[in-house]
């Protein structure tokens, strides 16, 4: 079996672009993967057609070890535009594979471990600001089912945080417990906003919330910094999804400087790699959490490492809080009930895109504004579905 076609389609998705990629194959089975990469969409669909699909043609998708390799191997620049263009080819393959074998991706994999996969809800708070509005937010999504939710109450604080921001802050987040009461899970988000002394004394001044942990409470590339504020924090820590080589990974461990991982699937080198990678944390005891904010597809790959992992802990959940189409762009699949999600038998990844409705929604140049511009606050809108 020979790789003979390479496509990329885009669609937009409110916020976000989503950009798939579908291989065809000589015996008529076809993969689908996924590169969405907010801001660099139209870098990696480029980058796939210059680079990456000249050294996928005339490959068997069986051989992903090696085709993959050298695609990491030969890319040596590295970062987040060639690992999310390589993991989107990897799942592909994943996906052919499954389907050649008869099997779904989770079963080539070491099988079910996980009956079911628990989430917990992000995208929920969009365009909130006040406490309450945070709160009402949050008791609908609980009734929805979550038993868990993540959100950013730090506004586009950088670096610093004065104490007006932090008792701010605190507000929205006892405003938030307040709502849901002491049995759902929350996230606090910090997406790498502070330094290292505003981080420990925001954890801190949030303990008393009960928090399950703090996710990328300093810049994610200094893993060494973000050890030391772990090393003065009680809470459990977390972070990953902006790491992409498996060394960056070996340095977070070792350090021990997260309880719990985040590797996003769709943009660490793909499915096996993050089944490398889950292993790797398991020997120090940690955790994973696979990052998922983008698309149906990503979703799909990381569902796969979720329910054949010993060591998986929860899955972040945007799917009931995007584009009330979302579905429809993969013919209707939609996993997750009561915010849990299951997957059934179906070979491969399970579910196919629908090209008709993909062209419906065309490509919007930068939708989601700078996490650190007031815009992104207001533009962070709530999609739901009903």
């Amino acid at each position: 079996m020979k790789i003979v076609r390479f496509e990329t389609l885009m669609t937009n998705a409110g916020l976000r672009n989503y950009l798939f990629v579908r291989l065809h194959t000589d015996t008529g089975l076809t993969g689908i993967g996924e590169a969405s990469l907010e801001w660099q969409e139209k870098t990696v669909q480029t980058f796939l057609h210059e680079w990456v699909e000249g050294r996928i043609l005339g490959c068997d998708p069986f051989n992903i070890e090696r085709v993959v390799g050298d695609l990491i191997r030969d890319q040596y620049q590295g970062g987040a535009t060639v690992m999310t263009a390589i993991s989107a080819v990897e799942v592909a393959m994943m996906d052919i594979i499954g389907k050649a074998c008869g099997q779904p991706i989770y079963n080539l994999l070491g099988g079910r471990y996980h009956s079911s996969i628990p989430s917990y809800a992000n995208g929920w708070y969009g365009k909130a600001r006040e406490p309450y509005e945070f709160a009402e937010r949050a008791k609908d999504t609980v009734a929805r089912g979550y038993n868990a939710l993540k959100f950013d109450p730090f506004g586009v604080a950088w670096k610093e945080l004065t104490r007006d921001d932090l008792e701010e802050v605190v507000d929205i987040v006892a405003a938030v417990r307040q709502s849901v009461g002491d049995k759902v899970r929350l996230i606090i988000e910090y997406h790498g906003r502070l330094a290292a002394r505003s981080a420990i004394n925001a954890i801190r001044a949030l303990e008393r919330f009960n928090p399950w942990w703090s996710e990328e409470p300093v810049p994610p590339e200094n893993i060494e910094l973000l050890a030391s504020v772990k090393q003065e924090t009680g809470v459990m820590i977390s972070s990953g999804e902006r790491l992409y080589t498996v060394a960056d990974f070996q340095r977070l461990f070792q350090l021990r400087a997260v309880d719990v991982v985040q590797f996003d699937v769709s943009h660490c080198g793909g499915i096996l790699m993050s089944k490398k990678l889950a292993a790797m944390a398991a020997v120090h005891d940690i955790l994973i959490s696979p990052h998922c904010s983008i698309g149906p597809v990503a979703l799909a790959a990381a569902l796969h490492v979720d329910v054949s992992t010993p060591n998986f802990l929860i899955q972040e959940s945007f799917s009931e809080f995007d584009v009330p189409w979302r579905d429809t762009l993969v013919k209707g699949w939609s996993p997750i009930k009561n915010g849990v999600f299951t997957l059934g038998d179906a070979l491969g990844l399970g579910l196919e895109l629908d090209d008709d409705v993909i062209a419906q929604h065309p490509y919007i140049q930068n939708p989601f504004p700078s996490l650190w511009d007031a815009d992104w606050i207001t533009n962070f809108k709530q999609d739901a579905k009903s």
